[in-house]
């Protein structure tokens, strides 16, 4: 690809906001050429959630990863960024005004996430190329999806019952999954991002879910996020004093 290209993909915390609609397209196909749907084999022992806070019109990114411990899901650190864009809201493109600041915050973490749960889509998305795989592919890092609305695709509803789910399928093929969080909600949007396999995200989405519709890592990043933007929670990287937790 061109040079100009290579230097976009590789800092994009420099150059998305600099980018058109049509060059953001070019990257995100370049990006897909580069993704891995393999099976996840490994066991981890912790798993981050990754959210942001921006109003629709605002240039002000409020941007946090909580890394929480697995299988028991207690906070033990997390990592927050205040930043700027000005890349336009486009669906589909959502990444381009996110990525740069959960980058900064993911970079802060000194001993990254076995995996991270972002408050977005993976390959559900129709170049299959959502902020968790993006995100995926950029850094290495293994991701996955957990959107609360639906960005591609077509689907049936699932049942009503906390557990059960339907996949969504685009132009014939399975892209995510449809999944009842807690009896009687709205279903939340499942997709591998990188270094997944679709039953993978789907497993890892059951074991996340507690007594709320949105997995425990995503639930989380959500909150500390807002507490990050009503100035309860600081700027930087912190760890969590365990003994707070109970």
């Amino acid at each position: 690809m061109p040079d100009t290209l290579q230097r976009m993909v590789i800092t994009p915390e420099v150059n998305y906001d600099q980018l058109t609609i049509g060059e953001a397209t070019l990257i995100q196909q370049q990006l897909r050429s580069h993704l891995k749907l393999e099976p996840y084999q490994k066991e981890p022992k912790t798993i981050a959630g990754a959210d942001i806070s921006l109003a629709l019109y605002s240039e002000t990114v409020y941007a946090g990863l909580v890394v929480l411990s697995y299988p028991d899901l207690q906070p033990i650190a997390f990592s927050l960024v205040k930043s700027s864009t000005i890349f336009p809201y486009v669906p589909g493109y959502l990444a381009f005004r996110e990525i740069p600041a959960i980058l900064k915050a993911y970079e802060q973490i000194p001993v990254k996430p076995d995996l991270i749960m972002f408050d977005g889509n993976g390959i559900l998305h129709a170049r299959r190329m959502g902020i968790a795989s993006h995100f995926g592919v950029l850094t290495g890092a293994v991701t996955m999806g957990c959107a609360k609305k639906k960005l591609a695709g077509q689907y049936t509803e699932p049942g009503t019952m906390k557990g059960e789910y339907t996949p969504v399928t685009d132009k014939g093929e399975v892209i995510g999954y449809a999944l009842r969080t807690k009896d009687n909600v709205k279903p939340v949007f499942i997709s591998p991002g990188h270094q997944m396999t679709l039953e993978d995200s789907l497993t890892l989405a059951l074991k996340c879910t507690g007594k709320h519709r949105l997995p425990e890592p995503t639930r989380r990043a959500h909150e500390y996020v807002n507490r990050f933007r009503t100035g309860e929670l600081t700027e930087g990287y912190h760890e969590i004093n365990t003994w707070n937790l109970f």
